[in-house]
């Protein structure tokens, strides 16, 4: 098997299990994670938390002040979704979890509201202009 055919594959048990999601939002978890890979002295397993903040760090660096509307465009509305996608990844086989990883480890880790806008440097004009 190639590994365009393998990728049609996988691309094709991930359209199977999930309609939810575009297509792109699965590849920029994997980006995300080996973004946060390359940021660690080595390789090893990371927690919902720390992809969840990779992935709104990797966001971030990638679109800029587009991110929050680029992963919506994708269906990622909160980190609840991060964890659908991941343990979609680990059901294609894509993806290995410990035991102890469960897909309840990514909700509620930060609001997008925040991770995008007040919590981003760019964003604080926002909280001005409501200031005013």
């Amino acid at each position: 098997m190639s590994q365009l055919e393998f990728a049609d594959d996988v691309l094709a048990r991930i359209r199977d299990r999930s309609g939810r999601y575009d297509e792109r939002a699965y590849l920029f978890v994997l980006a995300a994670l080996e973004y946060h890979q390359g940021r660690l002295a080595e390789r090893r397993h990371v927690t919902g938390e720390e992809l969840a903040g990779a992935c709104r760090d990797f966001a971030r660096d990638q679109y800029g002040l587009l991110a929050r509307s680029v992963l919506e465009h994708w269906g990622i509305l909160a980190t609840s979704d991060l964890g659908e996608i991941v343990f979609t990844l680990i059901e294609v086989g894509l993806l290995k979890a410990q035991e102890t990883d469960r897909i309840e480890d990514f909700i509620g880790i930060y609001a997008f509201s925040d991770a995008f806008e007040a919590g981003y440097p760019w964003g604080a004009w926002r909280e001005e202009i409501r200031r005013v």
